[in-house]
């Protein structure tokens, strides 16, 4: 009996331990998306900010459409970048959070 419970204490000290690693990765692959939302976002106020100066600064209504054009292909390419970049970051949190735990899963998948 005493043999079980000290089975029983190892497993859920390694359990928590695994957890505390996932947990880990978790936190720095949010702190990754953060630093990469906030870059962006400061990146498309910087840009909207220029957008708007050239707008002010445009002689014809042919010159603001032709920003706005340019700024419209601009911000849309950059958001599909953005989104591809914030989806490789979610994966590489996803695969680093799940490493503690292959071990474990392997066992009891056999």
């Amino acid at each position: 009996m005493m043999n079980s419970f000290e089975d029983l204490q190892k497993a859920s000290k390694d359990n928590m331990e695994l957890a505390a690693q996932s947990l880990g990765a978790v936190s720095k692959g949010m702190q990754a998306l953060a630093a990469e939302a906030t870059d962006y976002t400061k990146k498309s106020i910087e840009e909207g900010s220029a957008v708007v100066e050239k707008l002010a600064g445009a002689k014809s209504l042919d010159k603001v459409i032709e920003v706005q054009s340019e700024y419209a292909k601009s911000a849309y390419e950059g958001f599909v970048g953005q989104v591809t970049k914030v989806n490789d970051l979610v994966v590489d949190m996803t695969k680093e959070a799940y490493k503690p735990f292959e071990g474990m899963f392997a066992a009891i998948t056999k």
